[in-house]
């Protein structure tokens, strides 16, 4: 047998690639992590989930100081002052803290950081900062980058034209920003400095905010931000931004064609989606391919069509989320070590953090519908009993079931704390409950997770408290 230097090398140490050397070294494969980020975690910990979080959490604690909620509950503050230099140190020490976290645990299980970009030489060859690695098994886990907006080139450091590293790193509240994009980071983003004080415009090319979710969801989304004061303008197009001055102006038009008419703001934020990391991986030696969406194909097992080499999370198919790239991560480290790593790709939960959140799992109910004849069950979460006491009387949770065998096919939920509730529908669904197992389980009272309770009771049309 040929000699190589590792079992295992992996190329990136994002959620899939960290997760998936981890878990190989404690499998007992001689492990290596290649990384030219200075820190571990990818875009994840770095520069999107994590400091996105530490920057909604800080900005909801000041939007309730300033805005008087406090005062529901008899306290009383003085005034009320924004540190933005402070908060933005706060969301540095999160990330700090996490990205170290995960080197001291390369180290405690001996997984080998080898700090640069790798590029392949042939499938058992990488070469990392000038020097050349084997490996028996290689495992491409790059993530993804930004998408780029034809015609637009954005400059973070200036700070008017941004993409989401741009704009999790600003030193002021913009007067006026614009959000060129209605998902899930343009939204997320937007709440944090509207809250900040920014007035905030969200141009979506679509005629509904969140692609891919829910359509009730979707319906709902555009009037909770349109409430919170963000203008929100669908069918839109950004057909042009140009920049003079320290401002932008934006010319957009109708998405299915009419008069143009034009925006002036002081920062824009692109963000319409992101694309694989493939280039620069050198997989035309190796002879792989990517599709038309610039992904690379596996099988069920995470191999790819060479022999040997592997890849996970955002650079294959399916939705760029690090709780799938981390599950794939473990799949495919055990699938190399001999074991059987399996992915349920129906069931993978998708959240939005901004307040309330929006989550989901499984099928729409338009995918649903199209699959056959189903059972829908919804509850408001302004007749649940914490949610009402809190003050949160925004959202709803929806229970998809399929008509003749009532399994559970999807749930749909908006509620300041959505994100964690989807959490119990996941699993769920992973051991195909049918509604009338939610609906016959105990939830403590009061929590917000009763509403999924009286949703699955509402698809049999028998919910108590509406």
């Amino acid at each position: 047998m040929a000699e190589y230097d590792y079992d295992l090398l992996v190329i990136g140490a994002g959620p899939g690639g960290y997760v998936a050397a981890i878990r190989a070294a404690q499998l007992g494969l001689k492990t290596a992590c290649a990384e030219g980020r200075e820190t571990l975690g990818g875009t994840c910990l770095n520069v999107g989930c994590i400091p996105s979080k530490a920057l909604l959490h800080g900005s909801e604690k000041f939007e309730e100081a300033r805005n008087g909620t406090f005062d529901k509950y008899g306290i009383k503050t003085g005034a009320v002052e924004l540190d933005l230099a402070r908060m933005q140190g706060q969301k540095a020490d999160s990330v700090k803290q996490l990205t170290g976290g995960i080197e001291f645990l390369f180290k405690k299980n001996k997984v080998t950081w080898l700090k640069g970009y790798a590029t392949f030489e042939d499938p058992h060859t990488v070469t990392v900062a000038g020097e050349k690695v084997t490996a028996r098994n290689v495992l491409i886990a790059t993530g993804s980058s930004v998408t780029p907006l034809p015609g637009v080139s954005v400059d973070n450091d200036a700070g008017v034209i941004v993409d989401s590293t741009g704009a999790l790193a600003l030193d002021r509240v913009p007067e006026h920003l614009v959000v060129i994009g209605g998902g899930v980071i343009g939204l997320e983003l937007g709440s944090v400095w509207r809250r900040l004080g920014a007035k905030v415009t969200v141009v979506e090319f679509l005629d509904q905010l969140l692609p891919g979710m829910d359509g009730d969801v979707r319906k709902e989304a555009a009037k909770i931000f349109k409430k919170q004061g963000m203008d929100i303008r669908l069918g839109t197009k950004v057909t042009a931004v140009s920049v003079n001055g320290g401002k932008a102006t934006l010319t957009t038009e109708p998405a299915k064609g009419g008069e143009a008419s034009t925006i002036e703001a002081d920062c824009v934020l692109v963000a319409i989606g992101r694309r694989p990391n493939t280039e620069g991986l050198g997989l035309e030696k190796i002879g792989l391919e990517v599709n038309a969406r610039g992904q690379i194909e596996t099988d069920h097992d995470f191999a790819t069509k060479v022999p040997g080499v592997w890849a996970v999370g955002d650079v294959i198919p399916g939705p760029m989320l690090a709780h799938k790239a981390e599950d794939e991560g473990i799949a495919v480290a055990e699938n190399i070590a001999g074991l059987t790593g399996i992915v349920n790709h129906d069931v993978i939960p998708g959240v939005v953090y901004t307040m309330p959140e929006f989550a989901g799992v499984g099928l729409t109910e338009e995918a649903a519908r199209e699959r056959g004849e189903i059972k829908v069950g919804k509850f408001p979460m302004l007749a649940n009993s914490r949610a009402k006491t809190n003050h949160e009387p925004d959202g709803f949770v929806k229970v998809i079931s399929d008509a003749k065998t009532d399994r559970v096919l999807g749930v749909w939920c908006i509620a300041s704390v959505a994100g964690t509730m989807i959490a119990q529908a996941a699993q769920a669904m992973e051991f195909g409950a049918t509604s009338e197992d939610i609906a016959y389980t105990c939830h403590a009272h009061p929590t917000h997770s009763e509403a999924l309770k009286e949703a699955a009771m509402a698809v049999t049309g028998k919910p108590i408290h509406i």
